[in-house]
């Protein structure tokens, strides 16, 4: 096993044609920009690496990813923009960058141990595959913060569970057991939390086994548009996000978040 390139608060490694990506925030690994933008520059790299033909997406820490950082809501305008975000994290929006993941012409298993939340539920759905846990959980909190789904979610959840299953997670901001998860097909493969990375990285290497040039075009065929529509569906979602995060209700949903309590909207 050897390390592939350098890269911030995340590692990447690449043996026997199977590429490991784990994100390394624990124990909650938040994203941001920057760290979207890495994973697409080493799964754009790996894409042109004829010694990987499939990766294995994980985090280090309690959570696989649990969206954005919004902590008790301080660190946001009164807009709800973070006061210290770059001018060009404004400009580039981190789900807009988000589109190159799905971009990516190489399988992906993703090796979901831990919560997978908001915007992370997001994330998880890059992976062709999910192997899980019945200790994991997996929410759209969105309407739970006053807020709206991102990160392409309002395409990529109901093309996995099904409409109604998406609109139950959507609309109940409802958090779903590993095996529940399992049970609507939004994991593919459920086994004990230790044995999470192992059974991903298994399916992986079965994969690689195979045609480079076949599955990767196979690949292509049975995906083809997804990217374009999940680009379609995440410039909706932010102009919607953007207005929500001016309103009261998603202040008070950051904040009740924080304090660990029942929100009190008042729709506005």
């Amino acid at each position: 096993m050897t390390a592939y390139g350098t890269y911030d608060d995340f590692g990447v490694t690449l043996d026997k044609f199977v590429a490991t990506i784990e994100i390394q925030r624990p124990p909650y690994n938040f994203f941001d920009i920057a760290l979207i933008n890495q994973i697409a520059d080493a799964l754009e790299k790996l894409d042109a690496d004829v010694d990987c033909r499939s990766s294995v997406l994980c985090s280090k820490g309690e959570a696989f990813c649990a969206g954005a950082n919004f902590g008790n809501g301080e660190a946001l305008d009164e807009k709800g923009q973070f006061k210290i975000e770059l001018e060009e994290d404004r400009v580039s929006h981190l789900y807009l960058e988000a589109v190159r993941l799905f971009e990516c012409r190489k399988p992906i298993v993703g090796a979901i141990e831990g919560p997978a939340v908001g915007g992370g539920l997001g994330l998880a759905m890059v992976p062709d595959f999910r192997v899980t846990c019945p200790e994991a959980r997996f929410a759209a909190n969105f309407t739970r913060l006053g807020f709206h789904p991102g990160f392409g979610l309002t395409e990529t959840l109901p093309a996995i569970i099904g409409q109604q299953n998406a609109n139950l997670m959507f609309f109940t901001s409802r958090r779903f057991r590993g095996d529940e998860a399992h049970a609507m097909g939004l994991a593919d493969v459920l086994v004990e939390q230790e044995d999470v990375r192992a059974t991903a990285h298994a399916l992986a290497e079965e994969i690689a086994e195979n045609s480079p040039l076949g599955v990767v075009e196979t690949r292509a065929t049975v995906r083809e548009g997804l990217a374009n529509r999940v680009r379609t569906a995440t410039a909706r979602e932010l102009e919607i996000q953007k207005r929500l995060k001016a309103t009261t209700d998603f202040k008070e949903g950051v904040k009740a978040m924080a304090e660990r309590r029942a929100p009190n909207f008042n729709g506005s």
